[in-house]
């Protein structure tokens, strides 16, 4: 029997919003600091899926400079309407202590892979927006609201109507649930079947406690009574399943009356341990019973397959990709932090057939890093990058890095000796914002190619190098590449930090004396191992 392997979409691609127009199925998921912001993902069988689209690209819908890490873009909700693409999401401003900014916004387009319009301003009552259709024509919009006067910031579930004539929330506005006895109550998503309308909510928090509870009421303001069989979805009583924290769903009618819900996850590297691959993305089949939907396979925990569709696939996932940066873009899967990737930084021009990088402030700004990475997607995998870099300082490196944030990376990277009369090669970690640098340390030939390499299995990493392809001499000793991940970064720290990605694998670039010094890649390998 062919089955659907879950996860669906894999490393760090959380809080998914699903839609389908006609035999066409759309994900959108949190990106948080890395710009462009929001992933969109097409299948038509539910199984196969490929990113097309990026909503939030211009400077004008999004901007992220100077965001703290794992804040930005929250959560977004994509919903379809006469014709209209809809996209709610958060940017998030600031986390830290008992006040919160969480502007939310409202973007629209009638082509998913076109330009999306500039954003409508909603609300900063709290995140997770989202809007409902009703089928009387009327919007509502619908978010947690941030409670600063208590310690648990989470103030319960608000409901207001959106005017999309006057393009702003109206009229009053309605608390809908303080949610269950599960607690910090967020993601709500509103849906309308045989005369109820359905409230899905994400509760427990975004760890190991995490579910998706139901309830349902007569009118779209309430009140709302919970589902008897919650939680609908949970993996918090269970630390053996493969899908650990279950959670922050929204629901999809298919084309032949089946209904599906999508969810995030993690895959810990034991038992209620590290997930270096972020929050991920699968999907189980929903049945309806006793005006509940529940499972299809029973029980509330969700598997690592289910049975596949028989709808017609469009696309074929590709786990071994090398791009040579000859094209006029860059490839979908590469993003930056924080910035649009503009010319003036980053040029696919300046150099035909290579991809520019100009060096500009360090792995620890929050403001103009010169990055480019994709996501890590498999516990084994290779990446690897080819550079041409001259530094004349020791302020200037380029290189090849695992990145998870401002204050937790694995760097492989060409520099200056301290006197600038040697090239060397260094591996330098940064572990809760300290800085760790190997005691090797290769000197390399000038005006020389170099080859970079790194290779992760599962908790552990490993650096290369070398001047051909079949020639790799590993550098360094083998690092912790578990600390790239959610758990560790909240475990570890001594304050509370939001950690809600990923681990990224890129290419990057620092002038910290002059923002000038350019470093040319001519190509970039990913391959996956499993």
């Amino acid at each position: 029997m062919s089955v659907i392997q879950n996860p669906i979409l894999r490393g760090f691609n959380p809080d998914p919003a699903i839609i389908r127009v006609g035999r066409d199925y759309y994900i959108a998921t949190s990106t948080f600091e890395w710009f462009p912001g929001v992933q969109i993902h097409h299948s038509t069988d539910l199984k196969h899926w490929k990113l097309i689209a990026h909503p939030l690209r211009r400077a004008s819908q999004l901007d992220l400079k100077g965001v703290p890490d794992s804040c930005g873009v929250w959560a977004p909700c994509l919903t379809y309407s006469d014709g209209v693409f809809y996209l709610v999401y958060s940017n998030v401003k600031s986390f830290d202590g008992r006040w919160k900014d969480t502007p939310n916004f409202l973007v629209t387009t009638t082509d998913i892979t076109g330009e999306w319009s500039d954003p409508i301003y909603l609300s900063s009552m709290g995140f997770d927006g989202a809007l409902f259709h009703d089928d009387d024509g009327r919007k509502w919009y619908t978010s947690m609201r941030v409670n600063h006067h208590q310690d648990d910031f989470f103030g319960g579930i608000m409901l207001q109507e959106y005017d999309p004539t006057q393009q702003r929330l109206v009229g009053d506005v309605y608390h809908l649930t303080d949610g269950t006895s599960l607690g910090k109550t967020e993601g709500p998503r509103i849906y309308k079947k045989d005369g109820y309308y359905y409230m899905l909510l994400a509760e427990g928090g975004t760890e190991y406690g995490h579910a998706v509870t139901v309830m349902r009421a007569s009118t779209v303001t309430g009140p709302y009574e919970p589902n008897p069989l919650n939680p609908m979805i949970t993996s918090r009583d269970n630390a053996d399943l493969t899908l650990q924290k279950a959670g922050h769903a929204s629901m999809v009618e298919a084309q032949g009356g089946q209904w599906y819900t999508v969810f995030l996850v993690g895959r810990p590297l034991s038992p209620l341990g590290r997930c270096i691959l972020g929050r991920e993305t699968a999907i189980e089949e929903i049945e309806w019973k006793d005006g509940w939907p529940r499972l299809k396979g029973g029980g509330a925990s969700p598997r690592a397959e289910i049975p596949a569709t028989q709808y017609e696939r469009t696309w074929t996932p590709i786990g071994h990709t090398r791009t040579t940066f000859r094209a006029s873009t860059l490839e979908p899967h590469f993003q930056s932090l924080r910035v649009p990737m503009t010319e003036d930084w980053c040029s696919l021009e300046s150099r035909p057939g290579f991809l520019r990088l100009r060096g500009r402030e360090s792995l620890s700004s929050t403001h103009n890093q010169s990055l480019v990475a994709r996501r890590v997607q498999s516990y084994t995998m290779e990446a690897a990058t080819c550079l041409e870099f001259e530094p004349e300082s020791f302020q200037q490196m380029a290189g090849l890095v695992l990145y998870y944030n401002t204050g937790h990376f694995h760097y492989l990277y060409v520099s200056a000796s301290k006197d600038g009369s040697a090239k060397e090669l260094r591996v330098i970690s940064c572990d809760n914002f300290c800085m760790y640098e190997q005691e090797e340390i290769v000197v390399l030939q000038q005006n020389q190619t170099i080859l970079l390499k790194a290779v992760l299995d599962r908790g552990q990493l490993s650096f290369f190098y070398g001047y051909e392809e079949d020639s790799y001499q590993k550098i360094g000793s083998t690092l912790d590449a578990s600390i790239l991940s959610d758990d560790y970064i909240r475990d570890g720290s001594a304050r509370y930090r939001p950690a809600f990605t990923g681990c990224f694998v890129g290419m990057c670039c620092q002038d910290l004396a002059q923002n000038q010094k350019c470093a040319d890649f001519g190509w970039f390998e990913y391959i996956e191992k499993e």
